[in-house]
């Protein structure tokens, strides 16, 4: 299929890549000239307008937007919405709020535009692996779509998982339970570190260890023995580690439908409190966040 990606950041340059792969005719647009030239270069359409990237589609267009949450997506809608027709496809791949993602689809369905929400999880290294699709909108396009997801996910990677809204809805969830292991795990390592047995431990082997048939193992460990290449004290780095969106707005949903969800907002709370202080297993969600999603990290002045 021809499709549009906007946005070629972290994700959507190697999601772009993927598709390219895959056989896909991928129009390539970004506010940086270079990234569109890289793309180029390795067989996308460089785009160097929103105009130009509905030239070069195909009716019903297919535009996929991969842009920080908020703003930046409705205002590239809005820019797209004199240039595109009825019929054309929308889909959103960051990590919008789910509400408004059910508002975007109410006007473009004025319109007669479909949109999609997409949550996307696999990070940097979806390129190799494939990426976790959580799909929302008219099953009828989802559809129509199936062989783009196919192509970014794994198999079995991919979901519609119901109307507007219902993929980022989804992916939010994700993302709270994601703040709750990793923090499990950072307070489990910093526990071993403060053992009287701590200068035996390699925290690189038994993260390995622990991925062999233990009921803990995980592709977060595997990452953690990479975080541990480095060295067990991860003193290279601050334990700095930003809150997205999703964390915040799952623990909004837990206070507004009464469900008690103490580890996700405890985790949350945590990621506050990090932001004043340099504990160890700070420093260690810092360094996995670093290693799945290519999250920046505070390096410490030496």
């Amino acid at each position: 299929m021809r499709l549009a990606m906007v946005g070629l950041g972290r994700m959507g340059m190697n999601m772009a890549r993927r598709l390219i792969n895959g056989g896909h005719r991928v129009v390539a647009y970004n506010r940086s000239r270079d990234k569109v030239d890289l793309l180029s270069r390795e067989g996308a359409l460089g785009a160097y307008s929103l105009e130009e990237v509905v030239e070069k589609l195909d009716q019903p267009r297919i535009i996929w937007i991969m842009l920080p949450a908020g703003p930046p997506v409705d205002d590239h809608i809005d820019r797209l919405l004199p240039l595109i027709s009825k019929g054309d496809i929308i889909i959103e791949g960051g990590n919008s709020f789910y509400r408004d993602d059910i508002k975007r689809s109410e006007t473009l369905e004025k319109r007669g535009i479909r949109y999609m929400d997409a949550g996307v999880s696999g990070g940097i290294r979806g390129l190799k692996n494939g990426y976790c699709l959580m799909l929302g909108g008219d099953k009828e396009t989802f559809g129509y779509l199936e062989p783009v997801f196919e192509t970014l996910a794994p198999e079995g990677g991919f979901l519609h998982c119901g109307a507007a809204g219902a993929g980022h809805f989804v992916k939010m969830i994700h993302n709270g339970i994601e703040y709750g292991m990793m923090q499990a795990y950072g307070e489990g390592f910093e526990l071993l570190e403060a053992s009287p047995y701590s200068g035996s431990f390699n925290y690189r082997e038994i993260s390995h260890l622990w991925n062999q048939g233990s009921v803990i193992r995980s592709w977060l460990l595997e990452l953690a023995e990479d975080a541990f290449a480095g060295g067990d004290k991860l003193d290279d780095i601050k334990g700095y580690i930003e809150d997205s969106g999703e964390g915040r707005w799952t623990v909004q949903h837990a206070v507004e439908s009464g469900v008690s969800a103490p580890v996700t907002t405890l985790s949350l709370m945590r990621r506050f409190e990090s932001q004043t202080r340099d504990s160890f297993s700070d420093r260690f969600v810092a360094a996995l966040r670093r290693e799945f999603g290519g999250h920046a990290v505070k390096e410490k002045v030496k």
